[in-house]
């Protein structure tokens, strides 16, 4: 299993940027394998994850922001979602986890 995580690595959202370097520095500290998938250079990985973000989580304006985090095809949330996995200490069943992986892969 392969955790994803959609970036943007060109945003002017300081909230954003936060966001995403929390996710990713989470993982990384915690040595999750996962890829990193920066959705303003690879429009067809933007659009993939546009169409497999559940409609209930899509906002009612624009588009959903990164990042975002799939496990394999398996939508497992947003930044907030996360957040909320990292504050009730139950992240590794927020990404669908069952053990602590011991290796990081980090892709761009």
């Amino acid at each position: 299993m392969v955790i994803r995580v959609y970036i943007a690595s060109s945003t002017g959202s300081v909230a954003v940027k936060k966001h995403q370097q929390e996710v990713v520095g989470f993982l990384e500290a915690n040595r999750i394998s996962f890829q990193e998938i920066d959705i303003t250079m690879l429009e067809e990985q933007r659009l993939w994850m546009y169409r497999n973000i559940p409609r209930e989580k899509q906002p009612e304006k624009g588009k959903p922001l990164p990042p975002q985090i799939f496990n394999e095809d398996h939508y497992c949330g947003d930044y907030e979602d996360f957040f909320q996995s990292k504050e009730n200490n139950t992240v590794f069943a927020f990404l669908g986890l069952s053990t602590q992986p011991t290796v990081k892969d980090a892709e761009s």
